[in-house]
């Protein structure tokens, strides 16, 4: 053998080393598996590690809901919008600063002050009266992403009827906060994902990377077993899928979506029936997703071509009402 060829060697010793190592661990280490309730939803984790870690994703999940929840009268965020002098817990210090970001680069279409609007339109608190148009413009004055700030380690608001509301982003957040915990714990293969919201890293249980199903926009679709769109295959980041088609209502043959639009105050009436993005945090992905309700194909596309930490699956009505498809093309769909 030349001398020049034993560095070779050693470095295909050592790799081949490594591969057997990475195998027996793999093979030895079984996938957790769990489930719950958080957030008014269900919550799936899978995730390579000797013992399970379920007390500690409660743990992280009920800590979130403790600091974000809208439903708990004595988080940390309720306890804010009642005007109580208290500062902001370090979990809401965090997401205000990405859900800002997020509204500077949609222009506004994710709000994380539209509660207002949301609770008059019957999607926050139910009921049947529609608001007229006098309604919505006086409670568009209390909407507004530019009129709220942190400061002084305290969250401020130009109006004090204004409401912080992080729900269209809190269930990505907490996804984060549980695949935290799994890097700090040095987990390599995991999946979290709470209420269709995910975060993957490393490879399924069969060594390939997570396949992630997509829901055809169709009411009738069963969530137990449901009629997919297609099935993406990534790893190492997140994804977060919003759309108008399951939560809406109809009054005198009009249908209102959901999704409102913090500038017009109106339920969204946009060519986009699923928008799925996938982010490098999933609070990332769920604020763009939904932004992306709001702005239509035109701005969505804009702003993917901005941010190309973007990828996006999206599901939209053409102008002849064919249903149709884009995605971004670095994405491999089954």
């Amino acid at each position: 053998m030349k001398k020049w060829q034993i560095p070779f060697l050693l470095l295909l010793i050592a790799g081949t080393a490594f591969i057997i190592r990475r195998h027996n661990a793999s093979s030895v280490v079984p996938f957790q598996a769990e489930e719950g309730y958080i957030f008014g939803t269900i919550y799936h984790a899978k995730y390579q590690y000797a013992t399970s870690l379920h007390e500690e994703i409660l743990q992280e999940l009920n800590t979130v809901d403790a600091s974000l929840s809208m439903f708990n009268p004595q988080s940390c965020i309720s306890r804010i919008n009642r005007g109580e002098d208290i500062p902001a817990d370090s979990l809401i210090t965090t997401l205000f600063r990405q859900a800002s970001a997020i509204s500077e680069a949609t222009d506004g279409a994710f709000d994380i002050t539209v509660a207002p609007l949301v609770n008059a339109w019957g999607f926050g608190i139910k009921h049947d009266a529609l608001p007229d148009s006098a309604t919505v413009d006086s409670l568009r004055a209390l909407v507004g992403w530019q009129r709220v700030r942190l400061q002084d380690g305290r969250l401020q608001r130009d109006d004090s009827r204004m409401i912080f509301d992080f729900s269209a982003i809190a269930k990505g957040f907490g996804a984060d906060c549980v695949a935290q915990l799994f890097e700090r714990r040095g987990i390599d293969s995991y999946m979290i994902e709470i209420g269709g919201e995910i975060v993957c890293h490393g490879t399924n249980p069969q060594g390939e990377q997570w396949k992630i199903g997509i829901n055809k926009p169709n009411e009738e679709n069963d969530a137990a077993a449901p009629d997919l769109q297609a099935i993406l295959h990534f790893s190492d980041c997140a994804m977060a899928t919003s759309g108008n088609y399951r939560n809406y209502f109809v009054h005198d043959s009009i249908r209102y979506a959901h999704t409102i639009n913090p500038k017009s105050g109106y339920p969204v009436q946009r060519s986009i029936l699923s928008s799925t993005v996938l982010a490098p945090t999933c609070a990332m992905a769920d604020g763009f997703a939904t932004a992306f309700m709001v702005m239509g194909m035109e701005g969505a596309l804009q702003t993917l071509q901005a941010h190309p930490e973007l990828k996006a699956y999206l599901i939209y009505v053409d102008d002849t009402g064919k249903m149709q498809t884009w995605h971004s093309p670095e994405l491999d769909i089954e």
